[in-house]
């Protein structure tokens, strides 16, 4: 009787918000779109600059999970952006800000994506103009890619402990090269 179709409408719900969880989420930027790697969780975005926030597991229990995070409506100045970005970095003590730093640049789906690749110790501010919420983060890794439509650009960033964002490079870029 009663129990009986509680426990059914237990079940269903269950399995409801199941299936829900399990969609994959399709992020949208710069008039592009890309299903997110089911591995990636997705969570409620830290500010209003970001319209996406992930977080990628690691196994490792010495780091953190790494983010990876969507900024639309952002600079398409380059330059101006890839030195803001370096410039938060420290380079290891043995090198020299060239040797930790690697640039790419290519076209996809009618849109020119720049990537900038940088380790060493992030001078990281969850709100740029805050010093308040400024971490320092050694043997961090963050890959930074800049999606540029003549309509729009979006700012994408991975960022870890070089390690876990090691383990994370190769499903990235998989995504940012599935964007069409």
């Amino acid at each position: 009787g009663a129990s009986m179709r509680l426990l059914l409408t237990l079940l269903l719900l269950s399995s409801v918000s199941f299936a829900a969880d399990d969609k994959p989420v399709v992020v949208s930027l710069s008039g592009l779109k890309a299903e997110a790697p089911k591995e990636w969780k997705k969570e409620k975005p830290a500010n209003l600059l970001r319209s996406y926030q992930f977080k990628l597991a690691t196994p490792d229990k010495d780091h953190a999970d790494a983010e990876v995070i969507v900024m639309p409506e952002s600079s398409s100045d380059v330059t101006k952006s890839f030195d803001k970005w370096k410039a938060q970095y420290t380079p290891p003590d043995d090198k020299k800000a060239a040797d930790v730093t690697k640039t790419d640049k290519f076209e996809q789906a009618g849109a020119t994506l720049h990537t900038l690749d940088i380790y060493g110790t992030w001078t990281y501010r969850e709100r740029p103009n805050d010093p308040k919420t400024e971490k320092i983060l050694p043997e961090f890794r963050t890959i930074w890619v800049m999606v540029v439509t003549k309509d729009e650009t979006t700012h994408l960033r991975l960022s870890g402990h070089k390690s876990v964002v090691e383990k994370h490079e190769k499903d990235f870029f998989k995504w940012v090269k599935s964007l069409k």
